[in-house]
């Protein structure tokens, strides 16, 4: 189930003991008193934030807190001081009388791009902590709730979530250590021990051993803590479940890091079902590092299961759930994918439904149980599991439905009109249609602004906005399942949707469930009339569909509808339509910011004369060359022509830009080395923050080389995040040396403009010549203060939207939009070009 907040922008840190993984050798400190300051942060769904205790850490303004002393001043003017905080019963630190913390959320509904104009504000706070540490060593640092923390000025992820498995390996100096926690009502430790590398079973991913299949080579993952300043190679996890055993070698491990690591395991031993254990022995040139054991459970044939898979999207291991069919039956079956609500594994989202004598229900993650909220690359593992339940069960192609509870109910919204042609029905159950409305931990997505900086920069997130794509529902069978009195999802939600597609969609049913909570059961998802509204529909074929009316925002996301794709925009971002009508021998319609139109004509057979009359232009002609033909069509000054296949390295739906499409492709960070020591102490850090928060916030592991392990040859057709700038990386040239954008130390150019300074940054991507699919980002800064500007990584928000590319100084954490020099896209041609680009007119740079 989903649990709805209402959030002030304040952070919450808590932090536990290491629970079972805390090892007997091993010490543990507990801060019992600290000093909080509502600091007014501001973090969210988009690529602006502002956070005025990073912008003094930043600029070395910021003074060391005592309590009373005055941070700063807030909206009205009113005093920020430094409050002390003691810890209670439950070893939280919070402040008493009426304040209430906030469950970790980095934003809360209300905070749209204006409110982030201002310095200091009301929102997010931090809490302060020292350790004295006697000498230099290495300790585990465990948080709850908290949105990041900086560690002596290095930062690091925190636990939004408060989930407990986030072990983050920090130096110490000898002296006092400082703690800059954004986050208030926390409790926080240090956990000490003399292991180098320490292997933790807190946050599993594992199959089920499924009693009477093969079980001899099954995969799970888990932690590895590289507690050490070097890093850990020749590293193996050695398996026994029954007295079977394997052993798997482990990629490296950088210095003070972790990582979720894949490991194989014979199950073949186990006949009965239950919990099944399965010792796990990390070693190193065979010796014996640590030790632990996680638990796999072993089913009975017909009953639900987990399964994993290595997701192409980072190369990690993920898990899906199965609620098999309950009758057996050489007839195709359909398919049902069920996304899951916030805070719910996949695995209890599977097992609430009863199994079905007609389909096979299959759980994807989202990556995590909160994850993306079904979008980004929640999106992709929905979309890769249920590639791999086709492969796996062999459906009916017409009987395919997806629905969702809550956050799953959004997913199902989203996923039905993002990719209408691959359901006969949706069924959203307790859900909200779009985060433009209702946020979730970390906020709504901004709706709109006045701002031409800041409108360019929402736009990168139109592809969330379910209620401008709702003409896709049209093909579509919907049930729509709310309890009347669901307090988490107001039933509003469910009849702002009947009311908005009562006119125009043809084949909906809406049912309230009287007296219905956020959850009333398992009911809630598996009811009985939502599945007998399944069994009426099918998908059509596509010989039968003659009508098309299709609408996306991104054809890097969702391009086709059937026999039409809209292959490249006018306008990248804004929304694109196509409304076709097949008849006879002729093609007739109108479309909207669209550039290039692919007509797969397999429905008309070879050497067959076709006309195509769109947007009221001259008809063209054309005659079919085969069974298998396609047309590509190129609108320019107002007419439709025929043209060839663009080429792969133009933007298409194989690569269509926006920053956050380079995290994919099995993504490797790259961080330089070439700079001063503090330039590549950042392009480390920075590299590791992102590893840390990609794990937590996606269940994720991700390769980090330096720049000069780096060749295009070795990481082929892999996506690649660049930390630094053409100064301080050896990557960059093999990567980017035909970019219109240029940074290097001390300046930064985007075609014909330039900002000069050690304080400028940048968020770009840009394609990987070598590679037909794969792209690079670029995280870095003109110097120091710049690169620190760029600290933040809001783009692992779901549905946070980031354009092609975007220029701003470290004035943004202060002041938010007001900082942003450039933001944009590239043409089709991955060119700039001046009418996709919007500029700071007052901070245009040194041209």
């Amino acid at each position: 189930m989903l649990k709805r907040f209402i959030y002030i922008t304040v952070s919450l840190l808590s932090v536990s003991h290491l629970q079972a993984q805390t090892k007997p050798e091993s010490t543990t400190y507990s801060f019992t008193k600290g000093l909080v300051a509502l600091t007014g942060s501001r973090y969210g769904r988009e690529a602006i934030y502002a956070d005025p205790l990073a912008y003094q850490l930043y600029t070395g303004t910021l003074k060391s807190p005592a309590e009373g002393a005055v941070f700063g001043t807030d909206e009205q003017g009113k005093e920020i001081k430094w409050m002390p905080v003691t810890a209670d019963s439950l070893n939280r630190l919070r402040l008493r009388g009426n304040f209430r913390g906030n469950g970790g959320a980095p934003a809360g509904p209300g905070v749209v791009a204006g409110t982030l104009r201002g310095g200091i504000g009301g929102g997010g706070g931090y809490t302060y902590l020292t350790y004295p540490s006697t000498r230099e060593q290495v300790a585990l640092l465990t948080i709850k709730g908290n949105s990041n923390v900086y560690v002596n000025g290095e930062l690091h992820m925190g636990d939004a979530y408060s989930m407990g498995y986030l072990h983050i390996p920090v130096k110490l100096k000898k002296g006092l250590n400082e703690f800059y926690v954004r986050g208030v009502m926390i409790t926080a430790s240090l956990n000490f021990s003399d292991k180098s590398a320490l292997l933790f079973t807190d946050d599993p991913t594992l199959p089920s051993i499924r009693i009477g299949e093969s079980n001899a080579s099954l995969q799970g993952a888990v932690v590895v803590v590289n507690a050490a300043t070097t890093p850990l190679t020749g590293l193996q996890i050695s398996s026994n479940v029954n007295g079977k055993s394997l052993t798997t070698s482990l990629p490296v491990i950088p210095a003070l890091s972790s990582r979720k690591v894949a490991f194989r395991f014979d199950g073949s031993g186990v006949t009965a079902k239950g919990p099944q254990s399965c010792a796990l022995t990390l070693t190193q040139k065979g010796k014996v590092l640590d030790a632990g054991t996680v638990s796999v459970e072993a089913v009975p044939a017909g009953a639900s299961y987990s399964q994993t898979f290595v997701s192409q999207i980072d190369g990690s291991l993920q898990y899906y759930a199965v609620t098999p069919q309950s009758s057996v039956t050489t007839a195709p079956s359909a398919l049902f994918l069920s996304v899951h609500g916030a805070g719910v594994e996949a695995s209890g989202q599977a097992r609430a439904y009863k199994a079905k004598d007609w389909g096979n229900l299959v759980a994807a993650t989202n990556r995590r149980p909160r994850g993306f909220n079904w979008e980004d690359w929640g999106r992709i593992d929905a979309l890769e599991v249920l590639t791999i339940a086709k492969k796996q069960f062999k459906p009916d192609p017409q009987h395919i439905y997806l629905t969702g509870h809550s956050m799953g109910g959004h997913g199902t919204w989203f996923l039905g009109a993002t990719y209408p042609d691959k359901w006969a029905a949706i069924a959203p159950c307790a859900g909200y249609p779009t985060l433009k409305e209702y946020g979730s931990a970390d906020g709504v997505i901004p709706d709109s602004s006045t701002n031409p900086l800041e409108k360019m920069l929402l736009r990168s997130g139109n592809q969330s906005d379910v209620l401008k794509l709702t003409s896709n529902y049209k093909p579509l069978g919907i049930y729509v399942l709310h309890g009347d009195a669901d307090r988490t999802v107001p039933v509003t939600y469910a009849r702002q949707m009947r009311k908005l597609l009562g006119e125009s969609q043809p084949d909906m049913s809406y049912y309230e469930y009287p007296g219905g909570s956020h959850w009333f059961g398992d009911e809630s998802v598996d009811w009985k009339p939502l599945f007998d509204f399944f069994k009426w529909h099918q998908i059509a074929v596509d010989s039968t569909v003659n009508a098309i009316d299709f609408t996306t925002a991104n054809p890097g996301i969702s391009s086709t509808y059937r026999w039409a794709t809209i292959e490249q925009q006018n306008q990248p971002l804004l929304y694109s339509r196509m409304q076709l009508n097949r008849k006879g021998r002729s093609i007739t319609g109108t479309t909207a910011n669209v550039a290039l139109l692919k007509l797969a004509l397999d429905g008309f057979g070879a050497q067959t004369p076709l006309t195509i009359t769109l947007d009221g232009t001259p008809a063209l002609t054309y005659t079919t060359t085969s069974a298998q033909d396609s047309l590509f069509l190129r609108r320019e000054n107002g007419q439709w022509k025929q043209t060839q296949r663009p080429d792969a390295s133009q933007k298409g739906p194989h690569r269509n830009g926006t920053f956050k499409e380079a995290f994919n492709n099995r993504m490797v960070f790259v961080y330089g080395t070439k700079g001063t020591k503090e330039e590549n102490d950042w392009n480390w850090q920075k590299a590791r923050y992102d590893a840390e928060t990609w794990y937590y916030r996606g269940n994720g592991a991700i390769d980090i080389i330096a720049d000069t392990d780096f060749s295009l040859a070795k990481y082929a057709d892999r996506g690649v995040v660049l930390f630094g700038n053409a100064t301080n990386n050896a990557a960059w040239p093999a990567l980017l040396a035909d970019c219109p954008i240029q940074l290097e130390r001390n300046r930064i150019r985007a075609g014909s403009q330039q900002w000069q300074g050690d304080d400028v940054a940048t968020y770009f991507v840009w394609p990987i010549k070598s590679s037909k699919t794969a792209s690079v980002a670029v995280v870095g800064g003109t110097g120091l203060k710049g690169m620190k500007a760029a600290s933040a990584n809001q783009y692992f928000a779901g549905a946070s939207g980031f354009p092609d590319f975007m220029i701003f100084g470290l004035d943004m954490v202060r002041d938010g939009s007001k900082g942003v020099r450039m933001a944009g896209f590239f043409d089709n041609d991955w060119k700039l070009t001046p009418e996709l680009i919007s500029v700071n007119e007052q901070k245009d740079g040194d041209k």
